[in-house]
């Protein structure tokens, strides 16, 4: 199962190589990172996407919470959350016709034309990886040049 962990840890050098190493020590996968200092500039806010049964998220939860630099572990994937994700993609838009649909999808998933050249645009979309994915397979394959993706952010709805 999908599980989105919400780790604060010290803004230390090695902090998050310390967390990452767990994960592969370990053999358990990670499926999307961020990490960001936060509104306390001695922490960091970490997330991590990764799957794993019940068992396996708990010993995962239990390993992390032994790292030093670790405050605090919480698998927010239950708790009423938002998560978000940003897009940057590349595509060719070499001819009138190619620019038109580009702009026309941009506008059905209220994403963002960044950067226009003669021959490409770069579109900025945020929002869930359902989005995410979903715009991507809008666009005509043979048009994408590159893509980025940011990790998934999250965080819990409601009282802090």
């Amino acid at each position: 199962m999908r599980r989105i962990l919400a780790i604060r840890l010290e803004n230390q050098p090695g902090a998050l190589s310390r967390v990452v190493s767990m994960f592969s020590a370990r053999a358990y996968n990670i499926d999307s990172l961020t990490v960001a200092s936060t509104e306390d500039e001695t922490l960091s806010r970490m997330t991590i996407v990764t799957h794993g049964s019940d068992d396996v998220i708990e010993q995962i939860i239990k390993q992390i919470n032994k790292i030093v630099d670790v405050a605090s572990v919480t698998d927010i994937t239950e708790q009423r959350h938002v998560e978000r994700e940003l897009l940057l993609v590349k595509v060719r838009a070499a001819n009138a016709e190619v620019r038109e649909e580009m702009h026309r999808l941009v506008a059905v998933f209220r994403g963002r034309i960044n950067d226009v050249t003669d021959r490409s645009f770069i579109i900025e979309v945020t929002g869930t990886g359902g989005k995410l994915d979903a715009f991507l397979a809008a666009l005509p394959q043979t048009s994408i040049k590159e893509t980025v993706r940011t990790g998934v952010a999250g965080v819990t709805r409601g009282r802090p």
